[in-house]
């Protein structure tokens, strides 16, 4: 199944002008008081970047910069020991289990995980993950028959359940036990289940309350084959652990950053014939993988699947042990991602056509149509939270019911302003910064009316405008190689440990060039009195750029992931110099 959006256009005599963005501010972090820090064995500069990553004496900083391993006890996640119990029940008793994803890259190797570590120990297991257009997301009761009709008796569910109390109910009625590993947001009231494995319920015990799916069931499949005296694989699944953690947006930090980094390790070096095709097909066979090779390269070819066809075909390639047909379907998650973002494209073409029909003030967007596939819904939110700085709604409006995905802002929790009002919606779910909803067509203005209020009243008094966090201002002449390799050793970096960012003013442009389709990039050479720097603009190409100009320039610097020792600026954003940051 593929989207409308991927041929249709928008003519450009139709478009009203949209609402302009606000300007991105610079925020430059203030010096900090170091305290034991200051003794740490290394520069100021490096001492004063871990100082704003919460590192505060020279134990935690030779923990983070020399990446001590970070491996909590299993045993301390909620009812990890009724899982495990009944898990190895239905593998004991030769029991059908069910495990039930989402369509998404954390739910869908999780179930990978899953499927793998159980049929590792002599489990009989398939998989279930539902169709984002005929079903929606989470578990439902006509999959549940299906699974019935299959003879299952146990679902484990992937990224997912935590809210589904009629569901689970309605599988106990048929004699089907359910085992929920999920780390979505707590509801007031919880489903009946064997045993709810989500880190964050109230009572977890377990330091990492900021698991991914993908790690939680990593996590838990350890636990079993430990419980049954089986060795565990760690190598084979940190890569896919790795690719969860990235795509879901974890916090990259504690045990989610050594997950991640041996993750990427053991993704260079993978063995999985999926995953291999997959990386020659995205042109990263043999480089030095980072988190954005996955959050820029990997992870949308796989959320391609779930996005424009079935995330079965990314689970598939996940399971492929046939190198040949491991290729055709890299090429096919290859070929959907390019038609996804064209589909994506067209989308914001529309979203700004409908978004310059709002009120410029509201403090939250609600817009949505019939042309803005499901899909796609998700990515048009987060390019406008991004953009406009504000929590953002956009759904699929079906012939009876609409499908929405929400993005938001650090200062306001989406998942929270849905609460306020369930009796609005089908079903909703989600994160902090991240969540969807069904609801039917008729109660979508109060719907609107109630989510803008909410936001009116807690966001009152926050500038809604764009923000880029600064680390320090430096003078580009004096930055050198054996700084920033330091700085690497900070990676991964993510959410919560963000790449270090710079500011240096009075910057010339000695050279710049339009690079990528129709020129939307800038390759720069930025000189600082005798040094010179190569420098990449990403999305740039619109901007007023030309060799000669002096800039203030706000940048991070990123390698060469080719291993040849490469280094370049990556700018974040530029102004002429005589306009100085807030």
């Amino acid at each position: 199944m593929t989207s409308d959006l991927a041929t249709t256009s928008i003519p450009a005599s139709n478009l009203r002008p949209p609402i302009s963005p606000p300007a991105r501010r610079w925020r430059l972090r203030g010096r900090v008081p170091e305290g034991d820090l200051a003794s740490a064995p290394y520069p100021p500069l490096i001492r004063h970047l871990l100082w704003h990553r919460g590192v505060r004496t020279p134990a935690e900083a030779a923990a983070f910069m020399d990446a001590t391993p970070v491996d909590y006890d299993p045993l301390l996640l909620p009812d990890i020991e009724p899982a495990l119990s009944r898990l190895r029940r239905a593998i004991s008793e030769g029991e059908l289990v069910a495990v039930y994803g989402d369509f998404d890259v954390d739910g869908v190797t999780a179930s990978g995980i899953l499927i793998e570590g159980l049929r590792g120990l002599g489990g009989r297991v398939i998989s279930y993950l539902p169709d984002r257009f005929s079903e929606g997301y989470g578990v439902n009761v006509t999959a549940i028959d299906t699974l019935h009709g299959q003879g299952v008796s146990l679902i484990v569910t992937a990224d997912c359940g935590t809210s589904s109390v009629p569901e689970v109910a309605h599988a106990r009625k048929l004699g089907i036990d359910t085992i929920v590993l999920d780390h979505h947001t707590i509801p007031p009231q919880l489903p009946d289940v064997v045993a709810l494995v989500n880190p964050r319920r109230p009572e977890n015990r377990y330091p990492e309350p900021e698991l991914a799916s993908g790690g939680l069931a990593f996590k838990v499949m350890a636990a079993l084959h430990e419980s049954i005296g089986r060795p565990w694989n760690a190598e084979r699944y940190l890569e896919l652990v790795a690719l969860s953690t990235v795509c879901d947006v974890a916090p990259l930090q504690n045990e989610n950053r050594t997950l991640v980094r041996r993750g990427l390790e053991a993704l260079e070096r993978t063995e999985r014939p999926g995953l291999r095709a997959l990386l020659e097909v995205s042109g990263l066979t043999g480089a030095c993988l980072d988190s954005d090779s996955i959050g820029y390269v990997l992870g949308p070819r796989l959320n391609a699947a779930g996005r424009l066809a079935h995330a079965r075909l990314a689970l598939d390639l996940l399971l492929e042990p046939n190198p040949e047909r491991a290729m055709q379907q890299a090429l096919e998650l290859s070929r959907l991602n390019s038609e996804r973002q064209q589909a994506t494209a067209t989308a914001m073409e529309l979203a700004l056509n409908l978004l310059s029909k709002e009120d410029p003030n509201a403090p939250l967007i609600f817009i949505g149509h019939a042309e803005i596939a499901s899909g796609i819904v998700g990515l048009v939110a987060g390019r406008l939270a991004e953009a406009y700085y504000r929590p953002t709604v956009v759904y699929e409006r079906g012939d009876t019911m609409s499908r929405a995905s929400c993005r938001s802002i650090p200062e306001f929790d989406i998942t929270g302003a849905l609460r306020t009002v369930p009796e609005l919606m089908v079903r909703f779910g989600g994160h902090f910064a991240a969540a969807g909803f069904t609801v039917e067509n008729e109660k979508l203005p109060a719907l609107k009316e109630a989510l803008v209020a909410y936001a009116r009243r807690e966001l009152a008094g926050v500038e809604l405008a764009p923000v880029i966090e600064i680390d320090a201002a430096l003078d580009l002449r004096r930055m050198n190689g054996d700084i920033i390799r330091m700085m690497t050793q900070m990676a991964p970096f993510g959410c919560a440990n963000a790449e270090p960012t710079f500011l240096s003013r009075d910057v010339d442009v000695a050279d710049v060039k339009a690079i990528g389709e129709d020129g939307v990039h800038l390759r720069l050479r930025l000189r600082d009195a005798p040094v010179t720097w190569p420098a990449i603009a990403f999305g740039f190409g619109e901007r007023d750029v030309r060799a000669g100009q002096r800039v203030d320039v706000v940048y991070s610097f990123c390698g060469d992931n080719w291993g040849n020792g490469g280094l370049e600026m990556r700018v974040k954003d530029m102004r002429p110099r005589e306009i100085a940051p807030d």
